[in-house]
């Protein structure tokens, strides 16, 4: 068997398993999921481009995350949708756009920590360096820390999957909803020993760095705010917080989940179904949460505005 090959470009993709009177549930609802993460998320990125009051780091830095989660989304929901009504033995796949699907969810959750890293220094460097914010963050900075969070994913997991793609094929089956690098490399009879030391690198790469900073950047803001005893830089610091942090809680909570599941291999199909959630819960929610934070933000504008022009009349 090792000296076997797999000559077919074709794959079959497991999908997501139902009883047939769930499918159409399970669409309907599936639909109308991905229907508001578009419409939310493409909605969000063009309220802050058109609104010049939005024109701040902390809100262009939230363009990034909605388009990443309008990215991760298509890359799966879609493909999910067409096979929900193909049996199981017709759900092919061309070899390519497998490795695209792979590459496409891989950097989407690259993204996420990469994303949420520079989110998370904006709000640091506001809360404990606000005189120099504005020299600090400008909109030149903005660019190059996005382009930066995008350009390291996209390295890492060019790595990740060149690594998988080399390897021949000795079989044609995918077991799981969708395809990823692990999926990819299950494919070969050959020794995969670096596909495992390199994913756990860049696991633990990804990962540790994400959780070290987040949780440094977090320790430092709860550090001024307790010697400062403000109230209003506390209430500031809640305020534009609380959003970075909710996100971040949710999108790592969400993959903590598919790990432990894979502790516990009788759970194979709910560690599946985690899998899916991950691409389609944070998303989802995001926008939510960025919503209110940019609510929050025009009542405080509203707010001053009015405060400003009763001020001016009474003089």
């Amino acid at each position: 068997m090792e000296n076997q090959t797999v000559s077919t470009d074709f794959l079959l993709l497991e999908g997501i398993k139902l009883l047939p009177q769930s499918k159409v549930a399970t669409f309907t609802v599936l639909l109308l999921i991905y229907i508001f993460i578009l419409v939310s998320n493409i909605g969000l990125v063009v309220l802050i481009s058109l609104e010049r009051s939005l024109h701040q780091p902390m809100y262009l830095l939230f363009c990034n995350m909605g388009i990443n989660d309008v990215f991760g989304c298509t890359a799966l929901i879609p493909r999910l949708l067409s096979d929900l009504f193909i049996p199981y033995a017709e759900r092919y796949i061309h070899y390519i756009n497998c490795v695209i699907q792979a590459f496409c969810l891989h950097l989407y959750a690259s993204n996420c920590h990469t994303v949420l890293i520079i989110m998370a220094f904006d709000r640091y460097v506001a809360i404990c360096n606000p005189l120099r914010y504005a020299t600090i963050m400008t909109s030149k900075m903005v660019v190059k820390l996005s382009v930066s969070a995008w350009a390291v994913s996209f390295i890492l997991v060019l790595i990740l999957l060149s690594l998988s793609v080399r390897l021949s094929r000795c079989r044609a089956e995918i077991f799981h909803p969708f395809c990823d690098n692990a999926s990819l490399f299950k494919l070969s009879c050959e020794s995969v020993l670096i596909n495992n030391i390199y994913g756990l690198g860049y696991t633990v790469l990804l990962l540790g760095t994400s959780i070290g900073s987040v949780t440094l950047t977090y320790m430092k803001i709860a550090a001024v705010c307790v010697i400062s005893k403000s109230k209003v830089l506390n209430s500031r610091a809640l305020q534009t917080c609380v959003t970075h942090l909710a996100v971040y809680i949710i999108m790592l909570m969400s993959g903590s989940i598919i790990i432990i599941l894979h502790r516990f291999p009788h759970l194979s199909q709910e560690r599946k179904m985690s899998s899916i959630l991950f691409h389609v819960i944070p998303p989802a929610m995001n926008t939510v949460i960025y919503g209110l934070q940019i609510k929050s933000f025009f009542l405080f504008f509203l707010h001053k505005s009015q405060y400003t022009l009763l001020s001016h009349l009474q003089s």
